[in-house]
């Protein structure tokens, strides 16, 4: 199965990815320096979930573009789409 998103819907995953890639070097830095388990333990908590969002995310783009057959507006369609992405969050 092909990823294919839009750019904008790209650019916001991608910059979510980046944003985790960034706290999680953080941790290792955090772990190096021999921080406070609990401050180590809220950032890995912080990466987890801007990933699960990532993953949402794409996850609901997708839905998105299977049902964009279904001869909806483009505004129902981002409607959908945000609306999916807050369901599978909430159930996260």
């Amino acid at each position: 199965m092909e990823l294919d998103m839009a750019a904008d819907e790209l650019k916001s995953v991608l910059n979510r990815l980046r944003r985790a890639q960034g706290q999680l070097a953080g941790i290792i830095r955090m772990i190096e320096e021999g921080r406070d388990c609990e401050d180590v333990i809220t950032q890995m908590a912080a990466v987890s979930r801007a990933l699960d969002r990532a993953g949402f995310a794409i996850i609901a783009t997708g839905l998105q573009h299977c049902m964009a057959d279904g001869g909806h507006e483009p505004e129902d369609r981002d409607q959908m789409r945000a609306r999916l992405e807050k369901l599978f969050l909430s159930l996260a």
